[in-house]
């Protein structure tokens, strides 16, 4: 009898991938699909095991597996903290997939996701790469990362979590102006979308 396939999701706690993770598990159990919820522990906010231990119940009580790996170190000075823990956060992700035995890992970005990362790289100058945002679908050192709601809408994953009341966390630093895409999100999209 040959292995059962999985595939793995990447989880920080949040709504959009608690609901990527509980919507993947309801089609992937029809499909005879395994799971397995991926969460990086960042270590730099104080409410950072708590979302951990939220992740571990939810995947308890959905009966997913659930891996949890802590980014050892920190930022170092000068260093941005977003950077730091955006590719840590990808060498984890990846190094539980390896550990799992899963090639496909996927990413709750949506389409506001997108056209925020769009609006960062034009600002910082990029080029036609950076410009071209999130792709879809790369694969990177044999693991396949998707997107698969990158032309969802913020709003209907959030009438999703709530008419399955799913349980979430909500990162305070999403709303700290310190942070370049906190800051786009809170200030510059809404004002561009009432000029536009």
């Amino acid at each position: 009898m040959s292995p059962r396939r999985s595939i793995a999701v990447a989880v920080s706690g949040g709504r959009d991938s608690m609901a990527l993770l509980h919507c993947t598990a309801r089609v992937a159990e029809r499909l005879g699909i395994g799971v397995v919820a991926l969460h990086v522990h960042h270590g730099l906010m104080p409410n950072a095991d708590g979302w951990a231990d939220q992740v571990e119940r939810s995947c308890a009580s959905w009966s997913l597996e659930c891996k949890v790996q802590r980014l050892a170190g920190k930022p170092a000075k000068g260093e941005s903290v977003e950077a730091w823990a955006r590719l840590g956060r990808y060498r984890a992700l990846a190094a539980m997939a390896r550990a799992a035995g899963v090639g496909l890992v996927l990413l709750a970005h949506h389409r506001r996701d997108q056209a925020e990362t769009f609006l960062l790289q034009a600002l910082r100058g990029a080029g036609p790469a950076g410009l071209a945002a999130m792709p879809s679908q790369v694969e990177r050192e044999g693991i396949v990362w998707a997107r698969p709601w990158l032309n969802q809408a913020h709003e209907t994953i959030a009438a999703y979590a709530r008419r399955h009341r799913l349980r979430f966390v909500d990162d305070p630093s999403n709303t700290d102006p310190r942070y370049a895409r906190s800051h786009l999100r809170a200030d510059v999209m809404p004002a561009l979308r009432k000029a536009f």
